[in-house]
């Protein structure tokens, strides 16, 4: 037991690292992409934070794979590298007892990643949904610049301000572009402004002087309208911000289990496959690892990078040929697994046979 405590540290302390280093390189990501939308970046901090947290909440069920992948890669290849390996064997420490570290380890990550996928991923992309519909994402206005368009990927809505002597000044000839259900909404004015002190959200109400209104009906012939306002106060933050496509991955696990489109059953399949695929990346880790005695702990590190990587290609193309109705249900995207499983055990028993075949 003290040898498995040993080496299950020797798995988890590179593992930590090599999470932690790509979870900051996601958020950092995450980050840049949010901030690179004209309309996002106006989000309040709170917002923003809120974004990126669960993008990272969704992105762990990737990142968790490959950092255990890398964790076992790494650390066994430091105690095949200090000869450690083959102390342990001369006191008759036997594999099964390195197995049987990896095999616990790699089995308490995949339950933590099942848990991720079943629960956290669905419920993170209805908050995420939720966060595109309501008034969370209350723009910033007062902090618009002048001479940009302002568009959120799946808003209703469209702000140019042409001119602003500078942030928190009032701007002068606005233009705001609203899309409802229903009807489109266009607001040219002369100047705004915004009102301080009237919601929660300080910046949220604008106050519109000379203001030209067109209201332009989709369905009734000669629905179209035209008012003309000396002043009025508007909210241009969320209230036109339509509900978010449809999407599989924000269903819950049971929904996905009862439908049977091939959608569906793409996702319910993905989410399935994110415990399996932990566990055979950690036990395909430990023969992956072995390394000449003093020769560099990393040396099959980019190797065990590529490996993933083309792993990874495999199952998004096994999902994509489900999620497009081109493979039925079974095999589904498990081949994907199937085959690495099957390379774990080339790795194993290969070169035990190649041994008994040279004895022979």
């Amino acid at each position: 037991m003290t040898v498995g405590r040993y080496l299950a540290r020797e798995i988890c302390k590179p593992f930590i690292v090599v999470l932690s280093i790509l979870a900051a390189l996601f958020c950092s990501y995450s980050l840049a992409s949010v901030l690179a939308n004209a309309v996002d970046s106006l989000l309040p901090v709170s917002a923003i934070a809120e974004i990126v947290g669960l993008k990272l909440l969704i992105s762990l069920e990737v990142l968790i794979p490959i950092s255990l992948f890398a964790g076992v890669v790494i650390g066994f290849g430091r105690l095949y590298s200090d000869s450690e390996i083959t102390a342990m064997a001369a006191i008759s420490i036997s594999p099964v007892t390195l197995l049987a570290a990896v095999l616990t380890v790699s089995g308490y990550m995949a339950l933590w990643v099942g848990g991720l996928s079943l629960l956290e991923r669905p419920w993170a992309y209805q908050q995420l949904a939720m966060l595109a519909k309501t008034d969370a994402t209350i723009l910033n206005v007062s902090a618009l610049a002048a001479g940009t368009f302002y568009s959120g990927q799946d808003d209703g809505r469209i702000i140019y301000v042409t001119q602003r002597d500078g942030p928190g000044n009032a701007a002068k000839a606005v233009f705001v572009w609203l899309k409802y259900p229903d009807h489109i909404e266009v607001i040219d004015a002369a100047r705004a402004k915004t009102v301080p002190g009237q919601t929660q959200d300080p910046d949220s109400q604008v106050d519109l002087t000379d203001t030209h209104i067109y209201d332009l009906g989709y369905a009734e012939a000669g629905a179209d309208r035209a008012v003309n306002a000396g002043s009025l106060q508007v909210n241009p933050s969320g209230a036109a911000a339509q509900a978010p496509a449809y999407s599989t991955a924000s269903m819950s696990t049971a929904r996905l289990a009862a439908a049977h489109s091939p959608g569906t059953l793409a996702e319910l399949q993905w989410r399935l496959s994110t415990p399996l695929s932990t566990l055979l990346l950690g036990l395909c880790g430990l023969p992956l690892s072995r390394v000449k005695p003093r020769q560099s702990r990393y040396a099959k590190f980019g190797t065990a990078i590529g490996i993933y990587s083309l792993y990874y290609l495999v199952c998004m193309s096994a999902r994509s040929l489900v999620q497009q109705g081109i493979v039925p249900a079974f095999p589904g995207l498990w081949w994907a697994p199937a085959l690495l499983g099957a390379a774990m055990l080339a790795c194993w028993l290969g070169p035990a046979q190649w041994r008994r075949a040279a004895l022979a």
